[in-house]
């Protein structure tokens, strides 16, 4: 990282640090207290760290990983680990995201789709922008004749706070192109998912 970068980083670490100093402060904390000393600090990094995809782009994070191909089967990668933030109470949401496509000449280095969800998950967000960036960034970069996208997630948001629901799941889905235009592609994605039943 050049050093005005660093420079910038740190400027807003020391920022948001502040800002949690005040929140401690607000909640009638005693900051001076040893186990809260460095909390503004540690506090103010980690969110820098889980909103670290503001600071990457599409181009960037696939880095040219495009290569030429006659496949024309449905490549997908299932269960990629995803943590976010809900822009609504800055709680994490915590699941897992399956991503299929149907090569159109081309296909995606397998470790891009991976990262491709880590760039929208480490923003703030809700379940259902951060599936359709996904899907439309994986459409984009590969040219595809169809993507479709499955995110399947627990909201610290209705868990700890709320209505306090510990066992609730939130599954979205989106198909782009060839999945909901053709019946056995939908098919047989369904079935690489295993949602299908005999």
């Amino acid at each position: 990282m050049p050093p005005q970068e660093d420079q910038q980083t740190a400027t807003k670490v020391d920022t948001i640090a502040d800002h949690y100093e005040a929140i401690l402060k607000a909640l009638g904390k005693t900051i001076e207290r040893k186990g809260l000393l460095d909390t503004p600090k540690h506090a103010s990094k980690a969110m820098e760290f889980l909103t670290q995809g503001y600071k990457q782009d599409l181009k960037t994070v696939v880095n040219g990983a495009i290569f030429e191909s006659d496949s024309d089967y449905t490549v997908l990668v299932k269960d990629i680990e995803l943590y976010s933030l809900c822009e609504h109470h800055l709680l994490p949401f915590i699941g897992k995201c399956c991503i299929a496509y149907l090569p159109d000449g081309k296909v995606l280095g397998l470790s891009k789709l991976a990262r491709i969800v880590d760039m929208f998950a480490r923003r703030l967000q809700i379940q259902e922008s951060l599936m359709k960036q996904i899907t439309e960034a994986v459409l984009q970069v590969t040219g595809a004749k169809g993507v479709a996208v499955v995110i399947e997630s627990q909201h610290m948001c209705m868990m700890m706070r709320g209505v306090e629901k510990q066992n609730s799941v939130m599954n979205t889905s989106v198909m782009l192109g060839s999945f909901p235009e053709s019946q056995a592609t939908r098919n047989e994605f369904l079935s690489l998912l295993n949602m299908t039943k005999n």
